[in-house]
C-alpha cells in the first residue's frame, strides 16, 4: 500500500539574541576608535580648562566684586567652564559620530547581526558622557589649583546637578541625531543649538551678572537652570528645586522625543 510523503516542515527562525560579551566588545572598540580622535578629546576635554584659564590671566576677573556678592568673575566661570565641556560633547562631538553610523548603513548592518545597534548606541553616549565628566573634573581642579577657587562646598548637590546636566546635553544631541538625516544636517543644527546654548550657559556674560529680566528668562533653558545650580552648590547651598527640575524636565522631553523619532536607517 502506497504510503503519503508530506514535505518536511521547514523549521522556525530562531529568535535572535544577544552574544553575551557583544555590548562589551562593542564598547572597547568604540572606546579605541574614540581615543583615536585627538580633535573631539581636546575640544571636549582640554579646551574648557584652557578658556578658563586664558580667563584667569586678566587681572580684574581675579579680584573680589562687591557687585558679584564679593566673588570674583574667575568663581562665576568654573561652572561655565564645566557646562562648556557638556555642550561641546553632547551637541558638537556626538551627534555627527551617531548620524554618520546611520548615514553609512551601520545601524543597518548590525540590525542583521546578534550584535543590537542600541550597544553602539549606548557605547557613544557613555564615552561621550564620561569625557564630559572627566572635562568637569579637570575644571575645578585646575580652578582650585590655579586660581583657589573654592571646591563645591555642596558636593552632593553640586554632582547631582552636574549628572543631570550630563543626561540633559546627551537627550538634546540624541534629539538632534533623531532628527538629522545626514552629518551635515546634524553638524548644522548642533553648531546652531551649541550657540545658543553657550549664551544660555553664560559662556559670554555669567548668568549672574546678567540683567534681571534676561536672567528670569535664561534661568528657564536647560543650562541657564544649570549654571544657577551648579553656582548655589559651588556656596554651600542645595540647588534649588526648581532649577533642578527645569534640568530633568528638558531632559525628559528631550529623551522622549528622540526616542519616539529615532530611526535605525
Amino acid at each position: 500500500m502506497a504510503t503519503a510523503h508530506t514535505a518536511p516542515t521547514a523549521p522556525a527562525a530562531a529568535p535572535r539574541t544577544a552574544v553575551p560579551g557583544a555590548t562589551l566588545a562593542v564598547l572597547k572598540a568604540e572606546t579605541r576608535l574614540f581615543l583615536r580622535e585627538p580633535g573631539s578629546l581636546f575640544w571636549i576635554v582640554v579646551f574648557p580648562t584652557v578658556l578658563l584659564t586664558i580667563l584667569g590671566f586678566v587681572p580684574s576677573f581675579r579680584a573680589h566684586d562687591d557687585g558679584l556678592g564679593g566673588r570674583r568673575v574667575i568663581d562665576l566661570y568654573v561652572p561655565v567652564a564645566v557646562l562648556l565641556a557638556l555642550i561641546m560633547s553632547g551637541l558638537q562631538a556626538m551627534p555627527p559620530v551617531l548620524t554618520g553610523y546611520r548615514e553609512r548603513g551601520i545601524l543597518r548592518r548590525m540590525s542583521t547581526t546578534p550584535v543590537r545597534p542600541s550597544a553602539l548606541l549606548g557605547a557613544q553616549i557613555a564615552l561621550h558622557g564620561a569625557a564630559a565628566l572627566v572635562s568637569a573634573l579637570l575644571v575645578v581642579a585646575v580652578g582650585r589649583i590655579a586660581y583657589g577657587v573654592r571646591l563645591p562646598d555642596q558636593p552632593f548637590g553640586y554632582l547631582l546637578a552636574l549628572l543631570l546636566a550630563i543626561a540633559c546635553v546627551l537627550a538634546i544631541g540624541s534629539l538632534i541625531c533623531a532628527l538629522s538625516r545626514t552629518t551635515k544636517v546634524a553638524a548644522a543644527a548642533g553648531s546652531l543649538v551649541y550657540f545658543s546654548m553657550m549664551f544660555t550657559a553664560g559662556v559670554w556674560v555669567p548668568v549672574q551678572a546678567m540683567p534681571d529680566a534676561l536672567r528670569r528668562v535664561v534661568q528657564a533653558t536647560p543650562f541657564g537652570a544649570a549654571s544657577q545650580a551648579l553656582d548655589q552648590a559651588a556656596r554651600g547651598d542645595w540647588p534649588a528645586l526648581a532649577y533642578l527640575g527645569a534640568v530633568a524636565a528638558w531632559d525628559l522631553a528631550a529623551g522622549w522625543t528622540a526616542i519616539r523619532t529615532f530611526r535605525w536607517q
